[in-house]
């Protein structure tokens, strides 16, 4: 990779800028190197010495020109790692996109492939600026690396370039085995202790019996004080507290305490922070910080109060019935969007089960413009995925891999886990059929091979479809339960079925009235409740 100089006519002089005098020189100097009348090491040399003088130099901490001269000595060294150390050490435009985009390339052009993904995962865990820039980039090279052939996606790093393939080269991998999940978090090791807000300890956690005994206790972490005020939430391995930040109820937060600890989970939230753009973060969960101590894991996110997905299937199931069909069918939009979303990134939840979907409600009163959109009061209604523990980066593992493995999530176990076959996309599909099923008939999803028009079988629910529903969710069931043997992106299947759903939905204002307010009258059941 070479960085051409840029022309500095029309540049400041050196009466104001003592680097301008450099500037000239070094052009000069790339200028004759080009043309052969000189070698290589005067070059050297003196962007050597330019460096040596105005390193430490708080006036060209920022400048771009200062950045290009350190870039230019560096793609010319076999140490270059070690002057990209020294570079971020110094903080030379560490907050501008550049540093990373240029460096992210230099060294995929040396094959560098996964040194480079932890690059650009730098830059955008630090909102280097222009940041929607640099998610681009860090997008075209995830494609461009993905459609390498013969090689595995992401495996060359550092030294180890030339080394045997990890374990990870076979087939088939179960991501959610310990041993594959405790090579991956040792793989990102060195990423992860650079996110914004990893905090790790080799002491115990001391404020756990204040979290565990009783409300209104306070527990200090990372030199904040937390008021605890009830458990929230309970699952095999983590409790999940509600608490407000230094006693203000102004800042309520989660707390999800897991042991072991499982650095695992903010991992994958960092990668969202990453990945998805910034109109559409909000569905899927903020976590502020973690704490991992020697015994537990303490992740900090977010708090949303209005209840989940299976809260609002359950006002209907106690009453006997399920909910409207205009109404499953916006949520079912909402879902649709999200996976197609993360699966354009390489992300997988791995968990889609109602209980994870936080209900999201708008400060506005809804309005009937918007909505296929998501702007104006649509922006921020809707739902909010959560619970990343069992998330799948794809990015880690080669492009070829498929998954074998099982949840072992009644109700949530797709076609591919109950009959040993590989799977990928369609853990989360399957999920999403599951809370369709679940909205519609109020019971969940069971799953037989129908005969199909052509003669052959396919996966459809047990329960039949009521003959005055929409054949829009045929053709849901019908395409995501049946994806056969390909474990290939699914997105353009889901945008496509989302589509008809919205077009249906906007298709009649009769419609759009009654969700608005069936959305309404749920909201002041849950919020009441």
């Amino acid at each position: 990779m070479a960085i051409r100089y840029p022309d500095t006519a029309g540049e400041s002089d050196s009466a104001g800028d003592p680097l301008f005098p450099w500037l000239l020189k070094i052009k000069n100097s790339t200028e004759d190197l080009l043309s052969g009348r000189n070698s290589g090491e005067y070059l050297d040399k003196l962007l050597h010495d330019c460096i040596s003088t105005y390193k430490q130099d708080a006036q060209y901490r920022n400048d771009i020109r200062f950045l290009k001269i350190w870039f230019l000595y560096l793609e010319g060294r076999e140490d270059f790692e070690r002057v990209y150390r020294e570079v971020e050490e110094k903080e030379i435009c560490i907050g501008n996109s550049l540093l990373y985009e240029w460096y992210a390339f230099f060294l995929e052009v040396k094959g560098l492939w996964q040194r480079a993904n932890v690059v650009y995962q730098s830059g955008l865990s630090r909102k280097a600026q222009p940041f929607n820039r640099l998610k681009e980039a860090h997008s075209l090279f995830l494609q461009r690396i993905s459609k390498r052939i013969n090689a595995p996606l992401l495996h060359k790093v550092g030294d180890d370039a030339q080394a045997p393939a990890t374990d990870f080269d076979k087939s088939f991998v179960n991501p959610w085995e310990t041993s594959t999940v405790n090579k991956l978090i040792q793989k990102i090791k060195p990423q992860l202790v650079k996110y914004q807000g990893y905090h790790a300890s080799n002491k115990v956690f001391s404020g756990k019996a204040n979290l565990l005994s009783s409300r209104n206790k306070i527990t200090e972490i990372g030199g904040r004080k937390y008021q605890i005020l009830g458990c929230a939430g309970k699952g095999g391995f983590a409790q999940v507290f509600k608490a407000y930040v230094d006693c203000n109820p102004d800042q309520v937060v989660a707390l999800k305490v897991q042991k072991p600890p499982f650095p695992w989970e903010f991992h994958m939230y960092r990668q969202l922070d990453c990945r998805i753009q910034e109109n559409q973060r909000a569905s899927f969960g903020l976590a502020e910080r973690v704490h991992v101590f020697s015994d537990y894991s303490i992740l900090v996110c977010d708090y949303q109060s209005h209840g989940t997905l299976l809260d609002a299937i359950n006002l209907y199931s106690v009453a006997g019935n399920s909910m409207e069909e205009v109404l499953c069918m916006y949520y079912t939009i909402e879902m649709l969007y999200m996976l197609e979303t993360l699966h354009s990134v390489g992300l997988i939840h791995g968990d889609l089960k109602p209980d994870n979907l936080l209900i999201r409600y708008s400060p506005q009163n809804l309005t009937e413009t918007g909505f296929r959109e998501k702007t104006g009061s649509w922006s921020s209604q809707g739902l909010c995925l959560v619970d990343w523990g069992r998330g799948i980066d794809l990015s880690l593992f080669p492009s070829t891999t498929e998954f074998k493995g099982d949840c072992r999530t009644s109700g949530f176990r797709c076609m591919e886990m109950k009959e040993n076959k590989p799977w990928k996309f369609q853990v989360d599909t399957y999920g999403l059929c599951g809370i369709v099923h679940l909205m519609l008939h109020n019971t969940y999803m069971k799953v037989e091979k129908k005969q199909s028009r052509n003669g052959g079988y396919i996966n459809m629910p047990t329960t039949a479809f009521k003959r005055y529903w929409n054949v829009l969710w045929k053709e849901l069931f019908t395409k995501l339960l049946n994806r056969g043997e390909t474990c290939e992106d699914d997105t353009e299947t889901l945008r496509a079925i989302r589509t008809s759903m919205e077009e249906y939905v906007c298709s009649d204002p009769k419609l759009m009235k009654q969700l608005n307010e069936l959305l309404a009258k749920q909201r002041v059941s849950l919020c009441s409740s």
